[in-house]
């Protein structure tokens, strides 16, 4: 257990942490006025000029309208919600873990997997996910409520607090404070808040989110919304005039004025006798340049979220090609990887040493890391690492990095390729076709294996010894029933055509089919 009476711990700062502070209620306690306060949404009645102010009051340090407009510009632009929910939803789909100190001892690792067990009890996702709304705003900051029980310091929660509750002082602008009713600020608590600061681009924190550059495409974009409904209202409606006899008073021509606007929806209306409405015909014109601005306002929020539009939509000129989408969302990758990092940094610092400090006498920090690594084509390396590895030695665990398979651990099991049954040798296979009456040809053991041509000739000449008996009874016969040897050859010419020669010729051919597989076999065993 840590001695919980050491006072030399200070963060990353070198401001001194008091563990008696940490123990007390959360700091935002103290400013309740905070969490009476309503949004005064600065979207409505947005203008140029209104936003031009909003932006120069960010600089200064008067965070809450910049702060309140990008929050109302997410809720009310589905496009940019989606945009920025897509970026969000790539951090939460990454795996973590928290790596210890490089050639790590023992007692390193034990406590960098306590600490590692801690945060995991926590809700992490939910952490990553109000981190990464410093990407809109520049900063994101949440609240650490401490507990410690059993000797062991834990977050018992970590709340997210409105981004419109922090200020900057204009000589300090990378130092975030929490407004107070003075105007003046107040410190954040050390170890009481994990704040991450997101970089978009170079600049001060207030003007680091992108909030900034996304707020002049909504405007505009809303600009031509606001247009375009209106076009749509009036688009297909015949002009209506009202005309008013000489002499008519204000009372008369705002009457007259009511029935031409209400005549157009109701299709009904009341007018004095001697004024009349004309009919003109229906206005005309075209969507196209309001879409065009839409279409523009929405490409540059893509541009700017995720670095392209083809990983976002398709355009309306028939869609980017295959390839081109493929850079795109590399792109995109490369974003992804960049906001892992930064927030890794952000949970090291705030997260990860407070834990280490408060509960272990670790020198060296372990680190906060996401796993952004992409796995490679199976197919194209299933097909490439065979032939390298006859020219080259090509380590197990780099191949494993690449195609993001796990290295086996232990004695768990192992995917293998099933083994193969041994192909029949062709002497087998040939047997097993062979006639039944031929088969019985091929089984019998030979004698002596040194000496298989002699053999299978004395084999050929007692398995064809029928066929012959039957092949030479009709010359036995011919022989006993002529009278001279001349008449014999004379007759033998003549029985030639009647002899029973196939069934010899078939066993001739099988036996010696049959010693040629044999051979072969036999060379196949020595080989």
């Amino acid at each position: 257990m840590v001695d919980q009476s050491n006072t030399g711990l200070v963060d990353h700062r070198g401001r001194p942490i008091r563990r008696a502070t940490l123990a007390k209620e959360p700091q935002t306690a103290n400013v309740g006025h905070l969490a009476r306060e309503f949004g005064d949404h600065p979207s409505r009645g947005l203008t140029p000029a209104k936003l031009s102010r909003i932006l120069n009051d960010a600089e200064r340090g008067d965070l809450t309208a910049q702060a309140r407009l990008g929050e109302d510009m997410e809720e009310k632009d589905a496009h940019l919600f989606a945009e920025l929910s897509k970026r969000r939803g790539q951090l939460l789909g990454l795996d973590w873990d928290l790596q210890p100190p490089v050639d790590a001892t023992p007692a390193e690792q034990k406590d960098t997997a306590r600490i590692e067990a801690i945060i995991r009890d926590l809700d992490w996702e939910d952490i990553i996910n109000d981190a990464a709304a410093a990407i809109l705003h520049g900063y994101s900051c949440q609240e650490i409520v401490w507990d410690r029980s059993g000797g062991e310091w834990r977050p018992q929660a970590v709340e997210y607090r409105q981004p419109d509750w922090f200020m900057m002082q204009p000589e300090g602008r990378n130092e975030l404070l929490l407004r107070t009713l003075d105007g003046l600020g107040e410190p954040l608590r050390p170890w009481g808040w994990i704040v991450h600061e997101h970089k978009a681009k170079s600049g001060y924190l207030a003007r680091g989110g992108l909030a900034r550059i996304l707020a002049w495409p909504y405007l505009f974009r809303n600009y031509s919304a606001r247009d375009f409904a209106e076009f749509l209202e009036i688009h297909g409606l015949p002009m209506r005039i009202g005309k008013y006899p000489a002499g008519a008073n204000d009372t008369e021509k705002a009457t007259l004025m009511k029935a031409v606007v209400g005549i157009g929806h109701a299709a009904a209306g009341v007018i004095p006798q001697g004024m009349d409405i004309d009919f003109e015909e229906a206005a005309k014109g075209s969507s196209d340049p309001f879409m065009a601005m839409m279409h523009w306002a929405e490409q540059s929020m893509s541009k700017a979220i995720l670095g392209g539009t083809l990983t976002s939509q398709t355009s309306e000129s028939g869609g980017g090609a295959y390839a081109l989408g493929e850079v795109h969302n590399e792109v995109r990758h490369d974003i992804a990887r960049s906001d892992a990092r930064q927030i890794a940094r952000t949970l090291s610092r705030h997260l990860v040493e407070p834990l280490v400090r408060l509960n272990t006498t670790m020198q060296r920090l372990p680190q906060f890391q996401f796993d952004t690594g992409q796995a490679e084509d199976m197919g194209r390396y299933s097909e490439a690492l065979p032939k390298l590895v006859t020219v080259m030695d090509i380590p197990a665990r780099w191949a494993h990095d690449k195609l993001r398979i796990p290295m086996p651990e232990g004695d768990e099991p192992l995917l293998r390729v099933p083994e193969k049954a041994p192909s029949p040798s062709p002497w087998g296979q040939a047997r097993a076709n062979l006639p039944a009456h031929t088969a019985a040809l091929t089984t019998q053991p030979l004698d002596d294996p040194d000496d298989l041509p002699a053999q299978w000739a004395e084999r050929l000449q007692t398995e064809g010894a029928d066929a012959m008996a039957g092949l030479m009874e009709p010359v036995r016969q011919l022989l006993q029933s002529v009278s001279s040897l001349e008449e014999f050859r004379d007759r033998l010419v003549d029985l030639y055509d009647d002899m029973p020669e196939e069934q010899l010729a078939r066993i001739i051919h099988l036996a010696t089919s049959a010693a040629e597989l044999a051979g072969r076999d036999q060379i196949q065993e020595e080989g």
